[in-house]
């Protein structure tokens, strides 16, 4: 049973085929974003700090950190929101970035064991980030693809997965601690891409027995009624296996669908989670009116 352990300075959190499903929120990233790239770009992490907040008040189990902006100095920025990002919040994180400077910076100041986003396929990357992702003891995101693309066939992309899972043993890194994003397709644009994404996971799991994660949003881009797509597909991507997804925890209809998907694949106990979540406030004055009840029937006996 895989387990991929990762942690903050005080918090623990466990990724597993036996665990709730992990939501990884994806709001600390400027990519899309104008006024947020500007913003830090400026130094200026108000927004950061808002988003911080927000995606741990809606429930997310870790932070996606991301400092991609075009013609700024991205290792410096990284490092900088991790340290503000880790002030703030006791959820582990996920660094991320492309390049291998970033990385190295943001994974220098971290406090924990982070989950490093991420590495291909390719040759090149992974000689370069796989000692790194050793050096300072954290997990990684394999990404399905290499040299040549992303291929249509999920074979392929499940042979790169492998491939990336072998490499990283050859580094010390044992296969718990390697995260697989199979790369989930628009089903707008490919009309097999729901049935690809879980046979890949499914392989993945019984094959190579890793634990997976995806970019959520991916499945429903270019569609309408996107939320309500992201959120039966993650619940059936849990039924196929994936234990995680990189997501926007501030969508309520998302949210539903994961914590449905925990309660009837058997992790939520006694649906405690879902009853906290969604069971109706009492009538006010309701608690008040049993206390006096309880006392009557004291009272009488």
């Amino acid at each position: 049973m895989s387990r991929t352990v990762v942690s903050s300075h005080s918090k623990e959190l466990v990724i597993g085929f036996d665990q709730p499903f992990c939501i990884i929120g994806e709001r600390i990233n400027p990519t899309g974003r104008k006024a947020l790239a500007a913003e830090m770009a400026a130094g200026d992490y108000s927004r950061v700090e808002s988003d911080c907040l927000a995606q741990v008040a809606a429930g997310a189990h870790m932070l996606d950190v991301n400092a991609g902006i075009p013609l700024a100095d991205e290792p410096a920025i990284l490092a900088e929101t991790v340290k503000l990002v880790q002030s703030l919040t006791d959820l582990p994180l996920s660094i991320d970035s492309s390049i291998v400077e970033a990385l190295e910076n943001g994974l220098s100041v971290y406090q924990g064991k982070a989950l490093v986003n991420s590495v291909t396929g390719e040759d090149e990357q992974m000689e370069r980030v796989l000692p790194l992702v050793k050096k300072y003891g954290a997990a990684v995101v394999a990404i399905s693809n290499d040299e040549t693309g992303i291929s249509m066939d999920p074979e392929v992309r499940f042979a790169v997965a492998k491939k990336i899972v072998e490499r990283a043993a050859d580094y010390g890194i044992p296969k718990e601690d390697v995260v697989v994003d199979p790369l989930v397709m628009p089903i707008g644009a490919m009309g097999t891409a729901g049935q690809q994404a879980f046979a890949i996971v499914r392989k993945l799991r019984e094959e190579l027995g890793v634990n997976t994660t995806c970019g959520a949003s991916n499945i429903s881009f270019g569609l309408p009624n996107r939320h309500a797509m992201n959120a039966f597909f993650l619940a059936m991507a849990a039924g196929a296996g994936m234990t995680s997804a990189i997501m926007n925890p501030l969508h309520e209809e998302e949210l539903t669908g994961i914590k449905a998907s925990d309660v009837l694949l058997g992790h939520d106990k006694d649906c405690r989670a879902w009853i906290k979540k969604y069971r109706a406030p009492a009538p006010e004055g309701a608690e008040g009116e049993g206390a006096g009840r309880r006392e009557r029937r004291r009272r009488r006996g």
